[in-house]
C-alpha cells in the first residue's frame, strides 16, 4: 500500500499532523510530511497516483484554465486574459487574494459574502467566467450588478476581485458598427479590433482643459439652428412627451454631420427592438452609420445593462474628444436610464426617496453629462456635445427626472403635443426652448436673419389663441399674425431632410423680410423651394460666400432684398 505524502505550503504542528492521519484514517507514522512554499497556501495529499490538491496554487491553476477555454467571444476577454496572467504569476509573497462567496442573486444584483477589501465600481470576477461590478459596501456583504452571465450565476458561486473597473473597446473600428454596452458586436459583421480600452468611468474634463462653446454645430433643423442654436461642447435636452419627434429630430442631426468630419455615438437605453432596427435602418439609408457607433441596451436587457450603458458610449466617444476629434452624442433616453437605476438600488435596498428614485439619481445623471465638453488647443481642441432625451408625462417638465436634468443641461429643446399633432413639425415650443450658449454658437449670418425671430413666433402664438374666439383684430394684430403663420410654415420641414446652413439662412432672410407675405399658407413651402432652387441656379457666388464666411456682406443683402422686391411683383 502507498504511503501518503502530505505537501504544505508552510511547516505544520504536531496536533496538525495528527488531525490530517486521523482524517486519513491511518498511523501517523504512515503520513510523510513536506513543505513547498510554492503551494501559497493549503495542502495537496497524494497516495500513489491518486492526489488530491487543496492548495492556493491549485486553486488558481484551476482557475486559470477555466478562463483560457472562456475567453472567445467573451465581451471582457481583454481584462480575462489579463487575470490569466496574473494568476500564472501570483506568488503570493506580497499579495492576497479577495475571495468571497455569492450568498444570493435576484434579476442581475448578486450579494456576496466575505469580500473584505472590494471597491465600488470594481469588477468582480465570478465563477471564473462571469464578471460582476461593485454597487454596495456593507459590513459583511458587497452588493454588485452582473454584466455578464445574467441567468448562469447561482448562489454558491466562488467570486474575487480583480482590481480593475470596466472597461470597453474604442477606435475608428467600431464606427458603423452596433455593440452592446459592454462592446461586443451584435450586427453579425464579425470580431472588432480595438484600438485600445478605455475606462467605461473617467472623471470630467477640469475647467482649465476646456474651452469657451463657440463653434456651431449644426443640425439641419431651422428651428433649432436658428432659435435654439447648440455649439460644439455644449448639452441640449432634448424633452417632450412620447411621440412628440424627439428621436427624430437627433437622427437629422446625426445625419446632418455627413462630411463635416463630425463622428456620432447613438446609445439606446430600454427602447424596444423594432425601434432600435428602424433607426438603424434610417442611419443606414442616408449613410450616417459610416461615422456612427450604435450602442444598444434594448427593453429586454437587464437592468444593470441599461444603466451601463450611457458611460460605456460616452467612453467611445471621449477617445474620440482626445484625439482632437469633434463628437455628437445622443443619449436615448435618460428617463428610462433613470428607472433602470431604479431597479438596481430598490434590489440593492437602498432606501427610496421621492417618486421611489434613490437620493443619488441626481449624481448619475450630472456625472455622466458633465464629460461632455470643448477642450482648449492644448488638450487637442476636440468637443465633446450631448444631446439627452428625457420623456415626459402630460407634457410635465417640472417633476423630478426632467427638472433635475434640465438644471444639470445648457439649455432644453421642448417638444409640444398640440404642436405636433397639429402638423407643426419639428413641434418645438420656441417659447418654453432656449439655449444657454445662445448667439455665441452662431456664424454671424445666422445671427444677423434669426435677430428677433423668436419674438415674433412668440407674439404670433400668443395672438392666434385670443384670435381662436373669432374676435374683431386690427390691421397691426393682422400683419403680426400674417408674418407669424408664414414663419412657422417656413419652419416646417420633412424628417431625415436636414438643411445646408446657407439654404436655412437664405429661407429665414426671405421669409423675415417680407417675400411670403402674399404667399398663401399652404403654398409657402413649394414657393420656398422654388426661389432657392433659382438663387442656387443663378446666384450660385451668393451661396458660396455665405457658406465659406459665415457672413452677410451689405452686398449680398442688396442681392437678397432685390430679390425679396421681384418676388413682390410677381405676386
Amino acid at each position: 500500500m502507498n504511503r501518503f505524502v502530505v505537501t504544505s505550503a508552510k511547516e505544520l504542528s504536531v496536533e496538525q499532523k495528527k488531525k490530517i492521519a486521523a482524517e486519513l484514517k491511518t498511523e501517523l507514522s504512515s503520513v510523510t510530511f513536506a513543505v513547498d512554499e510554492a503551494l501559497i497556501g493549503g495542502i495537496v495529499i497524494s497516495n500513489g497516483d491518486k492526489i488530491l490538491d487543496a492548495s492556493v496554487r491549485g486553486k488558481l491553476d484551476s482557475a486559470s484554465k477555466k478562463i483560457g477555454k472562456n475567453l472567445e467571444g467573451h465581451p471582457l476577454d481583454h481584462i480575462l486574459k489579463e487575470l490569466k496572467s496574473e494568476f500564472r504569476s501570483f506568488d503570493g509573497k506580497n499579495e492576497k487574494i479577495n475571495a468571497g462567496i455569492v450568498r444570493s442573486v435576484s434579476d442581475g444584483v448578486i450579494f456576496v459574502d466575505g469580500l473584505k477589501d472590494a471597491k465600488v465600481s470594481e469588477l468582480l470576477l465570478i465563477a471564473d467566467k462571469f464578471f460582476a461590478m461593485v454597487m454596495n459596501l456593507q459590513e459583511g456583504v458587497v452588493g454588485a450588478i452582473l454584466l455578464t452571465g445574467m441567468t448562469k450565476v447561482r448562489a454558491g458561486d466562488f467570486a474575487v476581485t480583480t482590481g480593475r473597473i470596466v472597461t470597453v473597446p474604442v477606435g475608428k473600428n467600431l464606427l458603423g458598427r452596433v455593440v452592446d454596452p459592454l462592446g461586443s458586436p451584435l450586427d453579425g459583421a464579425g470580431e472588432i479590433v480595438a484600438d485600445g480600452y478605455r475606462r467605461a468611468e473617467n472623471p470630467a474634463p477640469s475647467i482649465f482643459d476646456r474651452a469657451k462653446v463657440s463653434k456651431p454645430l449644426y443640425t439641419g433643423v431651422k428651428t433649432i439652428d436658428s432659435i435654439i442654436p447648440i455649439g460644439k461642447g455644449q448639452r441640449e435636452l432634448i424633452i417632450g412627451d412620447r411621440q412628440t419627434g424627439k428621436t427624430a429630430l437627433c437622427l437629422d442631426a446625426i445625419i446632418n454631420q455627413k462630411g463635416k468630419n463630425v463622428y456620432c455615438v447613438y446609445v439606446a437605453i430600454g427602447q424596444k427592438s423594432t425601434t432600435v432596427a428602424d433607426v438603424i435602418k434610417r442611419l443606414k439609408e442616408h449613410g450616417a452609420m459610416e461615422y456612427t457607433v450604435v450602442v444598444s441596451a434594448i427593453a429586454s436587457d437587464s437592468a444593470p445593462l441599461q444603466y451601463i450603458a450611457p458611460y460605456t458610449a460616452t467612453a467611445m466617444a471621449e477617445a474620440f474628444m482626445t484625439e482632437g476629434k469633434d463628437v455628437l452624442i445622443v443619449y436615448d433616453d435618460l428617463s428610462k436610464h433613470a428607472v433602470a437605476y431604479r431597479t438596481i438600488s430598490l434590489l440593492l435596498k437602498r432606501p427610496a426617496g421621492r417618486e421611489a428614485y434613490p437620493g443619488d439619481v441626481f449624481y448619475i445623471h450630472s456625472r455622466l453629462l458633465e464629460r461632455s465638453a470643448a477642450l482648449n488647443e492644448k488638450c487637442g481642441g476636440g468637443s465633446l456635445t450631448a444631446l439627452p432625451i428625457i420623456e415626459t408625462l402630460g407634457s410635465d417638465i417640472s417633476s423630478y427626472i426632467p427638472t433635475n436634468v434640465i438644471s444639470i443641461t445648457d439649455g432644453q429643446i421642448f417638444l409640444e403635443s398640440e404642436l405636433f399633432h397639429s402638423g407643426v413639425r419639428p413641434a418645438v415650443n420656441v417659447g418654453l426652448s432656449v439655449s444657454r450658449v445662445g448667439g455665441s454658437a452662431q456664424c454671424a449670418a445666422m445671427r444677423k436673419v434669426s435677430k428677433g425671430l423668436k419674438l415674433d413666433l412668440a407674439r404670433y402664438r400668443e395672438m392666434a389663441i385670443f384670435t381662436q374666439f373669432g374676435a374683431d383684430v386690427d390691421e397691426d394684430t393682422k400683419e403680426v399674425l400674417n408674418k407669424g403663420i408664414k414663419l412657422t410654415n417656413m419652419l416646417i420641414q420633412p424628417q431625415f431632410r436636414p438643411y445646408s446652413m446657407p439654404d436655412e439662412i437664405l429661407e429665414i432672410y426671405l421669409t423675415s423680410a417680407g417675400a411670403m407675405r402674399d404667399v398663401p399658407p399652404g403654398k409657402v413651402r413649394a414657393k420656398l423651394d422654388e426661389i432657392l432652387y433659382k438663387i442656387k441656379s443663378e446666384k450660385k457666388e451668393l451661396v458660396s460666400s455665405i457658406e465659406e464666411t459665415g457672413a452677410l456682406s451689405d452686398e449680398n443683402v442688396k442681392i437678397l432684398d432685390e430679390i425679396v422686391a421681384s418676388i413682390k411683383e410677381e405676386i
